[in-house]
């Protein structure tokens, strides 16, 4: 719970503490606070225990981890029962996006992936295109920068 507290920020803790509430009632204090952090306990537990017993005998194994979405796909991936693998595997990022890329500038997807010099190619060579590089004719459609206007 406090996994990220150092032990200068501990001390300092301690000094507050006495310093704000005084040594003849930090003790009681302490007790009070450590009470109450076991009733609230003792409360979750009790809740977590009637909701699996309402939830009957299918749900033993039942975790309110669960219930966290990353935890129940992550828990769903490694059961693989619905074949997400399968689906996963088969899906092309790089081809999905030149096609997407492609479809934005207004080319053929065919012909685009052919050589790089033009782009009216009617030949494919199956390749992707490399996103990371830039476009080799850049067209400049934005007008000139004008300092004093802004």
């Amino acid at each position: 719970m406090f996994n990220d507290i150092g032990p200068l920020e501990l001390v300092t803790l301690i000094v507050l503490a006495v310093l704000v509430f005084g040594p003849d009632k930090l003790p009681k204090l302490i007790q009070d606070a450590t009470r109450t952090i076991r009733k609230i306990r003792e409360f979750s537990e009790s809740a977590k225990q009637d909701i699996r017993q309402e939830l009957g005998p299918e749900f033993k194994d039942f975790e309110f981890e669960d219930l966290n979405p990353k935890t129940f796909i992550r828990k769903q991936l490694d059961n693989d029962e619905l074949g997400l693998k399968e689906i996963r595997n088969g899906f092309d990022l790089k081809k999905e996006m030149a096609e997407v890329t492609d479809a934005v500038h207004g080319r053929d997807s065919e012909s685009s992936a052919g050589s790089a010099g033009s782009s009216s190619s009617s030949g494919s060579s199956g390749g992707g295109i490399d996103m990371t590089k830039k476009p080799e004719n850049p067209r400049d459609d934005r007008p000139p920068f004008d300092a004093d206007a802004t």
